[in-house]
């Protein structure tokens, strides 16, 4: 079995970024964790799903609701000064740090 290129995310944790397409379409939310094997990513209040979860010693258990993976190609990274769903690029600052940027308005989004 071939083994799958893993591809560069441009979605990290701790983002914000906007659903572009499914259920939660113009959704906004951080970005909780991605998983890079899968190309996918936990949003918070995106994607909610209910599992039921048995009775442990500190837990009630009970019905909850938790965030699904969703895939990266439904998300965009919001524009930090607008707020927009953007593109994201990388350059090189005078100090030699490789950073990521909003196509839309130019403005850094590592910090």
């Amino acid at each position: 079995m071939a083994q799958k290129m893993s591809t560069k995310l441009k979605i990290k944790k701790g983002d914000q970024v906007i659903v572009r397409a499914g259920k939660d379409k113009g959704k906004k939310g951080e970005v909780l964790g991605v998983q890079t094997k899968t190309n996918r990513a936990f949003v918070s209040g995106v994607n909610m799903v209910q599992r039921h979860q048995s009775q442990t010693a500190s837990d009630p258990g009970g019905i909850t609701s938790k965030e699904a993976a969703i895939h990266i190609s439904n998300l965009a990274v919001a524009d930090p000064k607008t707020g927009d769903a953007t593109r994201v690029g990388y350059k090189t600052l005078e100090d030699g740090r490789k950073v990521r940027f909003a196509k839309k308005s130019g403005e850094v989004i590592d910090v």
